[in-house]
C-alpha cells in the first residue's frame, strides 16, 4: 500500500468515525433536538406575525403627569420642533407676507358692459347710465380679488404683470369686492381686471414656506431635559417628542428589518431557554412529555397570534386580548408554579413586540397571578364566572390606580377602558371549551373531567354496580381511602379516587369468579384447574382496559387498571399450583398479572389500599394486633417484590401510609359489641 492509499484509508476511517459519533449523538439527544426545534419555530413564528416598527427609543410619559423614569439627559444635539399649532401660525404668517402675482385682463371692462346690456328691460335707462359710470370708475382704478386665505389689513404686496413687464403695488391701490356694497354691480356685472396668477403665487409661497424653520431651539448633548418626579409640562413634552423624532431619524438611517427580527427572535429564545431550565429543574414531567411541550408552545403561539392581529389592527386594543387564558389553562392542566412561569415567559416575549411595554407587563403579570390564585381549586363550572369577575376587577383597579398616580385625580378615567376590561373578562370564559378541546387533542386529563368521572352515575360504574355489586362496594371503599391517603402524603387525591373507582371494572365480564360477588356456596373455580382460574382472575385487567377504551376513559385512569396488581402473582392459585408442583415444573407466567408496576404516587397508593382493604375484609378477627400485622406484611411483601420501585414514594411516605391504613382499617372493621337477643313481643 502506497502512502497515498494509506492516507485515503485513514481519512475514510476518520470520516466514518465522525459520522458515526454524530449519528449516535443525534439519536441519543433526539428528544432535546425536537424540543429545541419546536421552540425555535415558535419563536420565529411569533416574531414574524408582529408588525416591525421603524423607530428608535420612545418614552412613556403623559402631559400633566409626573415623569416616573430616570433623569432624561440629551444624548446628542437636536432641535426642538415646533408644535403643530406653532407651525401653522408660522405658515399663516408667511402666507400673509407672501407676494401675490396678478396679470392684467384688458377685456374685463368690455365683459362688464356686455353683462350690463344683457340686463335689458329689467332696469331703467337712468339706472343703466349710473351703472355704466360706476363701471368706468371701477376699471379706471382696477378691480381685483384677494385669495381667501389672505387677510386684507393695511394692504398686501402684489406684482402686476402686463405682458412680460411686472410692477410692484399694494393691494389697497385697487378696488376689491369687500369695498363695494352688495348689489347688481358687485355680484352680477364686475369681473376682475387683475387676475391672480396662481402658479407664480404658489411658487412664491412654497419658496417662503420651505425656508421656514421647524424648530424653536436647540438642545445640546448633556443638557438635562427632565428630572425624575418633575411634571411633564407641554413645553417639556415637546422637547421629549422632538428627541423621539430625532431617535427615529437616526434609527432609520441604519435600520435593518432582518436585524430587528433576529434580535427579537434571540430575545424570545432566551425566554424559552429560561422556561426550559425551569421545567428541567422543577417540572421535569412536563418537559419529558412531548405532547405537553407542544401543548404549551401551541397555546403561547395561539395567544401571540391574537395579540399580533390586534396590534396590527389597533394597538390601543391590546388589553382586549384575554391573555389570562394561558395561566388558567396551565393551572388546570399542570400546577400553580408551572402556570406562573409559563405566563411570565409569554408576557416577557410579547412585551418586546407590543407598544407601551411597561404598562403591558404590569397589567398582564398582576392579572395573571390573580387568575392563577382564583383557579386554584377549579371544581365547578360556576367558578369560571368568579374568575372572570376577578380578572375584570384586577384590570380595573390597576387602571384606576395608574390614572390616579399620574394625574392625582380621576378626571382622565374613560368608560371605554372599563368596557375593554369587561370584554376581556367575558372572552376569558372561552377557557372552558378550550379545556375540553385540548384534553381531546393532547390526551390530557383535568380535574373537571375527573369530577365528571367520579360520579357513580356514569355508564361504567352503573354497570359495575349492577353486575358486580361486591366489587362496586370494594371500589367505593378503596376510592375513599385512596383519596384521603394521597391528600395526606401529597398528590392528586381526585385522580386517585377516580382511578380507584374504575380499577376493577374488568370484573363485570366474569363477576361470579370473584369472591366479593359470590352470594351462595357455589364457587365456579371448583370446576377449573388452578391455571385456568388464574387466567380468569388476571384477565380482569385486560378486560378492564377494553371496557375503559369502550367507555372512553382517559389514559390516566386506565393506568390504574394496568397497575393496581403490578406484576404480582394471583396469590391463592399460585400457591396451590406450587403445592402441586414443588419442583416448580409449571408455567409461572400464567399466574402473573401483566403489569406494569405503579409509577406514580397515586397508582402506588391505589395498589396498596386495594390489597389491604380486600385482605382486611377477609380477616376473621379484626383485632388491632392482627390488623397491624396484616398491613405490615402486605406492604412489606409489595416492597420485597419490587412493586414500588418505579414510584416516587419515600420511606417517610411508606411510614405514613402504614399509620394511616392501620387507623382507618381499625375504624372500619372494629370489633362490635354483640347485642343480646330480644324475644318477640318483649
Amino acid at each position: 500500500m502506497t502512502a497515498y492509499e494509506f492516507f485515503c484509508v485513514l481519512l475514510q476511517i476518520v470520516y466514518l468515525t465522525l459520522m458515526s459519533n454524530i449519528i449516535t449523538a443525534t439519536v441519543k439527544h433526539l428528544s432535546l433536538i425536537y424540543k429545541i426545534v419546536a421552540m425555535l419555530v415558535t419563536a420565529a413564528l411569533i416574531v414574524v406575525m408582529f408588525p416591525h416598527t421603524h423607530h428608535g427609543e420612545h418614552y412613556d410619559y403623559k402631559v400633566g403627569a409626573v415623569w416616573r423614569g430616570a433623569d432624561l439627559v440629551a444624548p446628542y444635539d437636536f432641535a426642538v420642533m415646533l408644535t403643530a399649532d406653532e407651525l401653522k401660525a408660522e405658515q399663516d404668517a408667511e402666507r400673509q407676507k407672501a407676494i401675490l402675482y396678478y396679470h392684467v385682463d384688458s377685456a374685463a371692462r368690455h365683459t362688464a358692459l356686455e353683462r350690463l346690456e344683457g340686463l335689458g328691460r329689467h332696469i331703467g335707462a337712468a339706472e343703466r347710465q349710473t351703472l355704466r359710470r360706476q363701471i368706468d370708475s371701477v376699471y379706471r382704478i382696477g378691480y381685483m380679488e384677494l385669495p381667501r386665505d389672505v387677510a386684507e389689513t393695511e394692504g398686501h404686496t402684489i406684482v402686476v404683470l402686463d405682458g412680460a413687464v411686472g410692477s410692484m403695488h399694494r393691494s389697497r391701490e385697487y378696488i376689491t369686492p369687500e369695498e363695494l356694497e352688495a348689489g347688481v354691480l358687485r355680484d352680477s356685472l364686475l369681473v376682475p381686471s387683475l387676475v391672480l396668477d396662481e402658479a407664480r403665487t404658489a411658487l412664491e409661497l412654497d419658496s417662503r414656506l420651505s425656508q421656514l424653520s421647524h424648530s424653536s431651539q436647540m438642545v445640546m448633548a448633556g443638557d438635562r431635559i427632565i428630572t425624575k418626579g418633575e411634571e411633564v409640562t407641554p413645553e417639556r413634552a415637546q422637547v421629549i417628542s422632538s428627541l423621539e423624532k430625532e431617535n427615529d431619524r437616526r434609527f432609520s438611517s441604519h435600520y435593518s428589518v432582518w436585524g430587528q427580527m433576529a434580535g427579537q427572535m434571540l430575545l424570545a429564545m432566551i425566554a424559552f431557554v429560561a422556561l426550559y431550565m425551569f421545567l428541567k429543574n422543577t417540572r421535569h414531567a412536563i418537559l419529558e412529555d412531548n405532547r405537553k411541550v407542544i401543548f404549551v408552545l401551541l397555546l403561547i403561539l395561539m395567544m401571540s397570534a391574537i395579540v399580533a392581529l390586534v396590534v396590527r389592527t389597533n394597538a390601543d386594543w391590546v388589553l382586549l386580548v384575554p391573555l389570562c387564558i394561558i395561566p388558567i389553562l396551565m393551572r388546570v392542566f399542570f400546577d400553580m408554579r408551572a402556570a406562573l412561569y409559563i405566563h411570565l415567559t409569554t408576557v416577557i416575549i410579547l412585551a418586546n413586540l407590543v407598544p407601551n411595554s411597561f404598562e403591558f407587563i404590569f397589567y398582564q403579570l398582576v392579572t395573571g397571578m390573580m387568575s392563577i390564585i382564583a383557579v386554584r381549586n377549579l371544581e365547578r363550572r360556576s367558578q369560571f364566572f368568579v374568575l372572570a369577575l376577578v380578572i375584570f376587577a384586577s384590570y380595573s383597579f390597576i387602571y384606576t390606580a395608574g390614572v390616579l398616580s399620574q394625574d392625582t385625580n380621576l378626571r382622565e378615567l374613560t368608560a371605554d377602558r372599563y368596557l375593554m376590561f369587561f370584554l376581556n373578562a367575558l372572552l376569558t370564559l372561552m377557557a372552558y371549551p378550550l379545556i375540553y378541546l385540548f384534553e381531546k387533542l393532547f390526551g390530557m386529563t383535568t380535574n373537571l373531567t375527573l369530577l365528571e368521572l367520579s360520579s357513580t352515575n356514569t355508564t361504567a360504574l352503573r354497570e359495575l354496580s349492577r353486575r358486580a355489586p361486591g366489587t362496586f362496594q370494594h371500589s367505593m371503599q378503596v376510592a375513599n381511602l385512596a383519596e384521603d391517603l394521597v391528600n395526606e402524603i401529597g398528590g392528586n387525591g381526585l385522580l386517585a379516587r377516580v382511578g380507584a373507582l374504575y380499577h376493577d371494572i374488568g370484573k363485570t365480564r366474569n363477576p361470579l369468579y370473584f369472591t366479593e360477588n359470590q352470594t351462595g356456596d357455589f364457587n365456579p373455580h371448583s370446576e377449573l384447574d388452578y391455571a385456568e382460574s388464574a387466567q380468569i382472575i388476571t384477565s380482569h385487567v385486560t378486560d378492564g382496559l377494553e371496557l375503559a377504551r369502550k367507555y372512553h376513559l382517559p389514559a390516566e385512569v386506565q393506568d390504574f387498571i394496568r397497575t393496581h396488581h403490578g406484576t404480582t402473582y394471583t396469590g391463592y392459585f399460585y400457591a396451590k399450583e406450587k403445592e402441586r408442583h414443588p419442583d416448580g415444573d409449571f408455567d409461572a407466567s400464567l399466574f402473573r398479572y401483566p403489569g406494569p408496576r405503579p409509577y406514580s404516587r397515586e397508582t402506588a397508593v391505589v395498589m396498596i389500599v386495594d390489597t389491604v382493604e380486600a385482605a382486611c375484609r377477609s380477616l376473621k378477627q379484626h383485632t388491632k394486633e392482627a390488623t397491624d400485622s396484616l398491613i405490615d406484611n402486605l406492604i412489606d411483601s409489595k416492597i420485597s417484590a419490587g412493586q414500588l420501585e418505579n414510584c416516587p414514594l419515600s420511606y417517610g411516605d411508606i411510614a405514613r401510609i402504614r399509620r394511616f391504613l392501620k387507623e382507618k382499617m381499625m375504624s372500619i372493621y372494629h370489633v362490635r359489641v354483640e347485642y343480646p337477643t330480644m324475644k318477640a313481643g318483649s
